[in-house]
């Protein structure tokens, strides 16, 4: 006597249903607007791209951008490690408050953060007033642009490590230990290779997401042209001069470095997992 199989109910509706909903928001909410702004940067004409992109200004705006935005994902890729390391392998009292306090940069509205990250480390604020004594100045200054991309990038790392580490099994560490391992050789033959794809896409999504900062960094940086003015904030000028062609083309670049960034880390991770299984 066989049995049927049961199968399970779907909660939500039927495939086509589901498919279809799911594509036409990420048609309206992403495809549309993306396509849109291809659409005009390609009335610009190459000629015309290329003197955008390469005039003093923007180019010092793109440099001051991802070279921020690369020095605020070095930080989060560490610290972020550490304290996802932190929040998965040890119990302490606050633990829970800590871990939620992990996603205030999502809650928080951007503006608010720059405001209260300016006032931190102005030369009269909390922080400031002491590294002003040591003649270390962070507002209006690189180190400002950096600190508040890092601030609100600091969440895409946490988050992508943290579920990595807590379902990895701890008898591959024990095993690794009976066989006279040192804790830096686990870490670095047992505990990287399994967290290394999770590492990697948190990393690019945060770097991706500091490129794209403007709120946090527009008061802090002090917006000087050739010196702390981001991307952002001189395609948001270029659309109040009317500019339209300007603020496109500035846009376009900083999409066109979030895709190939997402793209590699897509594939860094697809080679990982390839390894990984080939090793297992």
């Amino acid at each position: 006597m066989t049995v049927a199989a049961i199968k399970p109910k779907r909660v939500l509706p039927g495939f086509t249903l589901s498919l279809g909903t799911t594509l036409l928001y990420v048609a309206l909410v992403i495809l549309i607007p993306v396509i849109a702004l291809i659409l005009k940067g390609a009335q610009i004409g190459p000629a015309q791209f290329w003197a955008i992109v390469t005039s003093p200004r923007t180019f010092a705006a793109l440099r001051v951008t991802v070279t921020a935005a690369a020095l605020a994902t070095i930080f989060n890729a560490f610290y972020g490690l550490l304290m996802a390391w932190v929040l998965t392998r040890y119990e302490f009292p606050g633990k829970r408050i800590l871990d939620a306090l992990m996603d205030i940069p999502f809650a928080l509205p951007t503006a608010v953060a720059g405001i209260s990250l300016t006032a931190l480390y102005s030369a009269n604020g909390w922080f400031g007033t002491y590294l002003a004594g040591t003649g270390i100045e962070v507002v209006y200054t690189l180190a400002g642009v950096t600190l508040a991309m890092a601030f609100t990038s600091t969440p895409f790392v946490v988050r992508a490590i943290q579920p990595v580490l807590e379902d990895l099994d701890p008898a591959l560490e024990q095993a690794a230990m009976t066989l006279g391992a040192s804790p830096w050789q686990i870490f670095r033959r047992v505990v990287l290779p399994a967290i290394f794809p999770a590492w990697l896409a948190g990393s690019t999504v945060a770097f991706a997401r500091s490129l794209g900062e403007f709120g946090a960094v527009v008061f802090i940086a002090g917006n000087l042209p050739f010196k702390t003015e981001i991307a952002a904030l001189l395609a948001f000028i270029r659309l109040e001069e009317y500019d339209y062609q300007g603020a496109a083309a500035i846009a376009l670049v900083l999409l066109a470095l979030a895709l190939v960034l997402l793209i590699l880390s897509n594939w860094l991770q697809f080679r990982s997992a390839r390894h990984l299984e080939a090793r297992s």
